[in-house]
């Protein structure tokens, strides 16, 4: 049975290492970190939405700037009537039975004067409502880093502990040859060469786990950055250790003002509430009189006239109005109380929306500053922690040696070490990637550094 049970694993083995070839026999594509976010920024949809919904901003803004010129109009036409047309001639009103051919032109232009402020409210709130689109798409694309980040230092960690699991299993193979010279040798029982040959089993599968946990971070990398199928990145390394602890010392009121100092998001609800408080009161101006200004010139030409085209368009029948107009509202079922009412509402809310966000920002901070001072410790710990466990082990490795250790003393000591080494692996990715969470809270993460 036992020796089935070894079939059975190193065929499980085979098929998954037959499995890792394949997947490693794919299109690769080596990326740095730079590249990796170039792409995510392109292949996010939700960052590509808001980039397009910024030119629909864009020509709002430009369409209140001109708001304050005039618009003009050309309009023309062509009819051709065919019955009685009615005609005076020499004081008198003939009526006759022909076609008339009819073409008529004129431009209009109308400007506001008075509209209670509205157009320059408009204008304003035009322009706050770019700038907020612009802060919202410098946090999308923050957000779209940060999401990177956090794939991309899960996939060099699991290199690192893919490493860390194939030098384990070197060194227990090596220890097994020295075991089973030992056991040649009489200088130790079977025993301690089985228990040896399954750890080394076991290492096996640990190994087997760390591959397919990498792979599937990989994959998860690629489909975020939406690679072409069957496309595998293949990742620059970076140094996790080559920052410094640039947050520690600081307190939270300090973090929090440097949060409310950079976050994008932050800035763009504050632009929103001042927007949306503009467009309330550019809708309240409707209460008030307007007063406009018009230019109106029309002409025609008709068939039953025997002069030309020209003359008659030009000389004969232009007819230029120039005039003010004033509009006082007086009742119009309610409309305009309804657009009053429905402005108030969504400025209502977006002040609520900023005061939830302002909440959620302080949230952000504290979790992240907490998160990061226990990442600063773990990794001290965990440098202290392989120095003994490495200690540890050489020592029991030499009594073992000299015959004085047994076998599970041995064992336990190669696992405190391993543990150790990718507990000290986590703990350093942990507060790179940390620092790098800490930069989001804060919204100070450079999207072009």
């Amino acid at each position: 049975m036992k020796r089935l049970f070894m079939y059975k694993k190193y065929i499980t083995l085979l098929v998954v290492a037959l499995i890792v070839g394949k997947i490693q026999a794919q299109d690769t594509l080596r990326l740095n970190f730079r590249e990796a976010v170039d792409l995510a920024l392109a292949a996010n949809v939700d960052y590509q939405v808001l980039s397009n919904n910024m030119e629909v901003l864009k020509v709002q803004k430009q369409s209140a700037l001109l708001s304050h010129f005039p618009n003009a109009n050309i309009s023309s036409s062509f009819s051709q009537q065919s019955g009685q047309q009615f005609q005076q001639i020499e004081g008198e009103i003939v009526v006759t039975n022909v076609k008339n051919e009819v073409v008529n032109a004129g431009l209009n232009m109308n400007m506001p004067i008075f509209n209670a402020g509205r157009r320059i409210l408009d204008t304003q709130s035009a322009k706050l409502a770019y700038e907020a689109g612009e802060k919202g798409l410098d946090r999308a694309s923050q957000q779209v880093m940060f999401d990177v980040a956090r794939r991309y230092l899960q996939v060099l960690l699991d290199e690192e502990l893919l490493r860390i699991s194939i030098e384990n299993l070197e060194n227990q193979k090596e220890t097994l040859r020295q075991i089973d010279g030992f056991v040649q040798a009489g200088l130790r029982t079977l025993s301690d060469k089985y228990n040896q040959q399954s750890e080394v089993a076991r290492l096996e599968s640990v190994l087997v786990d760390a591959e397919l946990q990498y792979q599937n971070d990989v994959w998860d990398l690629s489909e975020y950055l939406q690679l072409e199928p069957g496309v595998v990145p293949v990742l620059d390394s970076v140094d996790p250790r080559s920052e410094g602890l640039r947050y520690e010392g600081m307190n939270m009121q300090e973090l929090y003002e440097i949060a409310q100092l950079n976050r994008a998001d932050g800035t763009q609800q504050d632009l929103l509430v001042t927007s949306y408080k503009k467009d309330m009161q550019a809708i309240k101006a409707m209460y008030y009189p307007r007063l406009g200004a018009f230019y109106n010139y029309n002409t025609f030409f008709t068939s039953l006239d025997d002069r030309n085209l020209q003359d008659q368009l030009l000389k004969v029948y232009p007819q230029n109005t120039l005039g003010l107009s004033l509009n006082i509202p007086i009742f119009n079922n309610f409309q305009n109380k309804l657009s009053v009412a429905s402005s108030k509402v969504a400025y209502k809310n977006q002040i609520l929306q900023k005061e939830s966000l302002d909440r959620k920002i302080y949230q952000d901070v504290k979790l992240a500053y907490l998160n990061y001072l226990a990442a600063v410790k773990k990794q001290g710990n965990t440098g202290v922690q392989v120095l003994a466990a490495e200690e540890a082990k050489n020592a029991i490795s030499e009594r073992f040696r000299l015959g004085i250790s047994n076998f599970v003393d041995l064992a336990t000591a190669n696992q405190q070490l391993v543990s150790a080494q990718a507990d000290q692996a986590q703990a350093v990715y942990t507060l790179f990637f940390q620092e790098v969470l800490m930069q989001h809270a804060l919204g100070t993460l450079d999207v072009l550094d």
